[in-house]
């Protein structure tokens, strides 16, 4: 054996390299096991958890039924592979097979150009994965760099980007400078 710049022989580094693998193997392998629920029933995961992890959006959100994570990050591409939004919750529960509960959401879109362009902020809502459309019983509040818009109550098409407030609107537009200039011309 011939020994390595630091001083193990060159078996030693191949043993090491082969009982990571070894290890890797065994984790991969007993991963189902940590998908048990309680009392050794596994948990049935939803069809918009199986795509692969590459192809995540909004409609492949990896969250077993009754499931709740904290701190989520979503991000929304459109399909030309381009991100569309990113959405960012305190927690989310999957509700059902086409429903997912948010608490604590806000909603970062973006323009064609990848600049930021409204942010929206709701305190409990929940995402039709089917339509994609996101609903708010409770206030929200919708801001761009040259408005603010709040209402009782909202629904959010995240495929076209509109969105309906309802009940008690309020909108306040802070650079009226703006919107002079588009009038003049």
């Amino acid at each position: 054996m011939l020994p390595s710049r630091s001083g193990r022989s060159a078996n030693w580094s191949w043993f090491v390299s082969l009982l990571s693998l070894l290890f890797l193997s065994i984790l991969i392998s007993t991963g189902p096991a940590f998908a048990q629920a309680k009392g050794g029933r596994k948990k049935k995961l939803s069809a918009a958890s199986s795509a692969s992890p590459g192809e995540q959006s909004l409609t492949n959100i990896p969250l077993p039924i009754g499931h709740e994570a904290k701190g989520l990050v979503l991000p929304d591409f459109g399909t030309d592979g381009r991100l569309r939004g990113k959405f960012e919750a305190k927690t989310a529960r999957r509700i059902d097979e086409e429903h997912v509960g948010f608490q604590d959401l806000e909603i970062m879109t973006y323009t064609p150009e990848n600049r930021p362009d409204l942010t929206i902020d709701m305190h409990s809502s929940v995402l039709n994965l089917k339509t994609r459309v996101l609903s708010s019983p409770e206030r929200t509040t919708i801001k761009r760099a040259d408005f603010n818009i709040t209402g009782d109550s909202v629904q959010f098409d995240t495929n076209t980007r509109t969105g309906h407030l309802v009940g008690n609107v309020k909108m306040v537009i802070t650079q009226q400078s703006q919107l002079m200039r588009k009038e003049n011309e």
